[in-house]
């Protein structure tokens, strides 16, 4: 009797091994997705930075030639944004009313 009882528990913890066993490599296959994951969007930011970058320095370009102080323009956009209420229609509308001075 003793080695029927020894057999179903070793059964039982051969099929619990064999769980185990899947779920590893389920983990596995999961962790590899995850680096592809994290590499592709590794490599997305970088070429968004550069097109950044490359944007930066004709946006910097045009306002040298249009004698536009950009480092003026990113202040008052900073200001601007700090002053903003947190409702976005009044900040709609505040855009609106200073594209309207502009244009005049």
């Amino acid at each position: 009797m003793a080695l029927g009882g020894t057999a179903k528990k070793l059964q039982k913890v051969a099929e619990m091994a064999e769980d185990v066993y899947k779920k590893l490599n389920e983990l596995r296959e999961q962790i590899v997705e995850v680096r592809e994951t994290v590499t592709e969007t590794k490599d997305r930011v970088d070429r968004l930075e550069a097109e950044n970058a490359e944007q930066r320095a004709i946006l910097e370009a045009i306002a040298e030639e249009q004698g536009i102080d950009l480092d003026a323009v990113i202040a008052d956009a900073h200001i601007t944004e700090a002053e903003a209420p947190a409702d976005d229609s009044a900040t709609d509308t505040t855009d609106e009313a200073a594209d309207a001075d502009q244009s005049e």
